[in-house]
């Protein structure tokens, strides 16, 4: 169980929750893979000060309505893409129970529970790293996809992928910036690549800024890249990607081979 139990789960939140969408894109084909929901408040404001507002007593409810008004977005919006949703783990005191609400907003929408990703940022300290594997084991058994964020930035890394292999893994942008001139990333990148390649599992680069290195990691094997190259995040909506951007990455992927 996690630390904080379920102390919370009576709890309502005393403040409404919106989501901005930023979508992750597959290079090779020029499409969109899936847009991953953002915290916003009602009026637009930004992450950090939605956040700021949430402690252990009222967790797991803005846990479970940033959940909720992610997949009555999406479903508003048509998406037909994946959709990407982060989760606190130590918000989630009992795996099955905690997705009911998720499930429920799914089905009440008409939003398909199988084109559902959650992601956990790595770098949220779990107590107990043995009930993050239960949570994730038990969310893929409901159906759903499951990703770990920011890898390589937190606690976990290579022990939690070892343990459990999620059907996706998103490279930290500490790692993907400026990837294109130092050798060190490359080489720490392209070895992850592999390891996905190996295990089965998607990589993803997050903050994907510039052309050139999206054309190194395209080399290094990586197709679904996420960043303000291709789009920034837009409240409420589904942005537009300039898919001329990526055009050009195919043209000297095939000039290189």
């Amino acid at each position: 169980m996690s630390a904080t139990g379920c102390q919370g789960c009576h709890t309502p939140l005393d403040f409404d929750v919106s989501m901005a969408f930023q979508p992750i894109v597959d290079v090779e084909s020029c499409t969109v893979y899936a847009y991953e929901a953002l915290v916003r408040g009602t009026d637009g404001a930004g992450a950090a000060s939605v956040l700021s507002r949430v402690n252990d007593q009222n967790r797991y409810a803005f846990d479970q309505q940033c959940r909720v008004r992610a997949v009555e977005l999406a479903a508003a919006l048509n998406m037909d893409a994946m959709l990407s949703i982060n989760f606190m783990p130590n918000a989630v005191y009992e795996p099955h129970r905690c997705l009911q609400t998720t499930i429920a907003a799914a089905r009440r929408t008409g939003f398909p529970v199988k084109r559902i990703i959650f992601e956990t940022v790595e770098n949220e300290r779990v107590p107990d790293p043995r009930y993050l594997k239960q949570i994730f084991a038990t969310y893929r058994d409901e159906g759903f996809k499951t990703a770990i964020d920011d890898f390589g930035a937190g606690y976990a890394g290579l022990n939690l992928l070892a343990d459990f292999q999620p059907d996706i893994v998103k490279i930290d942008m500490g790692l993907i910036n400026n990837v294109s001139g130092d050798r060190a990333r490359q080489a720490i990148v392209g070895a992850l690549a592999a390891v996905g390649s190996l295990l089965g599992i998607d990589v993803i680069a997050e903050g994907v800024e510039r052309k050139s290195d999206a054309l190194v990691l395209r080399h290094l094997g990586i197709r679904l890249m996420q960043g303000y190259l291709f789009a920034k995040p837009a409240f409420e909506v589904l942005p537009e990607v300039d898919f001329n951007v990526l055009l050009p990455l195919a043209d000297e992927d095939r000039g290189a081979a």
